[in-house]
This record gives structure tokens, sequence and C-alpha cells, in this order.
């Protein structure tokens, strides 16, 4: 798979052997598939494009989608707060586009699974299609309800994003391993805080609710400041660990 950058910056994913067409032009799938990462290639109209490799992010920018995502902060907190690796095994309900289910196998690499359950039949085909398209093995969608049950066992994260998570924190426990984790992404504070009432009642420890807040600097000739948007409140993040 190769990206292709415009010299507008816009971004494009392709498959090996597939032609690429804009209003910038048209370029043939056998320049682009002989061509390496670094080079640059022109279109019919003479517009210059770079190739680059792509990663998981460049991939998920311009991935279909039909809801919202999860975004970059709180799928990094996730990943490092959880200490997610190669060869571990995760179950995530909610899978919606597929965005941090994507993440999730990304970094479990080759060696590892990722399990991801969604309700919705047109989300779960969407998602079914993104991860074929990026290339990525060991992740499976399953179209069912995780409150039905759920499948699997020796899990070390199960990632919920759902209305009520904590109506199957029972099953949750009994899916994962000692010392595996849950995580929940709850927009809504009177979410987080039944998901945290509940877990420590059932004996999860380490429970902790998180809010994280991004803002960048704007780097001008007279100085450096904090910008005036930054990524305030999408949701808040519950951990809690099985002992």
């Amino acid at each position: 798979m190769k990206m292709i950058l415009d010299e507008r910056g816009k971004k494009y994913v392709l498959k090996p052997g597939e032609e690429f067409q804009s209003d910038l032009g048209i370029i043939k799938a056998e320049v682009l598939d002989n061509a390496e990462v670094g080079d640059e290639v022109k279109s019919h109209l003479d517009h210059t494009f770079k190739i680059m490799k792509p990663n998981i992010n460049d991939f998920i920018d311009i991935m279909e989608r039909r809801c919202s995502i999860l975004i970059q902060k709180d799928i990094g907190q996730v990943l490092a707060h959880t200490g997610l690796g190669a060869g571990s095994r995760v179950v995530d309900a909610g899978t919606g586009a597929g965005a941090i289910a994507l993440n999730f196998g990304n970094v479990v690499g080759p060696d590892g699974e990722v399990f991801t359950y969604e309700i919705r039949e047109d989300f779960a085909e969407v998602a079914k299609k993104n991860i074929d398209r990026f290339g990525i093995t060991n992740i499976h969608v399953k179209n069912q309800n995780i409150k039905d049950g759920i499948d699997e066992d020796n899990i070390d994260l199960v990632f919920l994003d759902l209305p009520k998570p904590f109506e199957i924190f029972e099953e949750v426990w009994d899916a994962l391993n000692v010392g595996g984790w849950l995580a929940v992404y709850a927009p809504y504070i009177d979410q987080a805080e039944t998901a945290y009432r509940i877990a420590k009642k059932l004996g999860f420890y380490d429970i902790e609710i998180f809010e994280t807040l991004e803002r960048g600097l704007e780097v001008r000739p007279q100085g450096v400041r904090p910008k005036t948007r930054m990524v305030g409140h999408s949701g808040y993040l519950v951990f809690a660990r099985k002992l």
C-alpha cells in the first residue's frame, strides 16, 4: 500500500494495481506500482505527487466512516495507560468505523488478536472494508451484540464504547486475564461515575477517570503562544484492572 500527497497536501492511499484519478489528473497504475517511497510522479495534467509510506493515522484520516470516531488524544491514552503491546488479545465493543480497532490491531501485531463487536450491520460492513483495505489481518469484526455474551477469554484489554457499558462488567471480569484492563469511553460524566462505582463493587482495582485536553502552540515571528483553538472535551475514559 502506498500513499500519495498532492500539491495541496491532500492524502490518498492506494492499493497495488490501483489507478489514481482526481481533479489534478490521472496517474496510471503501472507508474504508481513502479514508484518508490520518496519519488515524485506526474499526472497527465502535469501536477506533481509525492510517494509516501502511510501509517495508521494517515489511513484513518481518509477512510470511510458513517459515524464519529475516537480521536487521537483518547486513543493514545487508552494505549498508553493499559500498556497494550505485541501479542495482546483485545475485545472492543462499539466498532463504529473501526478507528480504535485498527489502532489495537496495529499495536498488538501479528501475534495478537482483536475481536471487535458491532451491533449495527451497516457499521460492521464499513469497518470490515476499512480493515481489509489497510491490510491488517488480526482484527475480527463481529456483527453481534456484546450484551449477548463475550465469546473470547484470556483477554488483556476490554474496551467499551457503549451507552451503558457497566451492564456487562461481570462478563468483562470473566473474560479478562488477571492483570487485564477494562477501559470505557463515556461522553457524559454520569456514565463515567456509574462505571466507576460498579467496577469498584465488582472488585476491580486501580480505577481512574480521566479527561484529556489537548492544546497546541503556535510559532510566530514575534513569539510562541498557545493556540486560541484547542481540542477540548470529547469524552471521559474510565480505567479499571482485574485483580
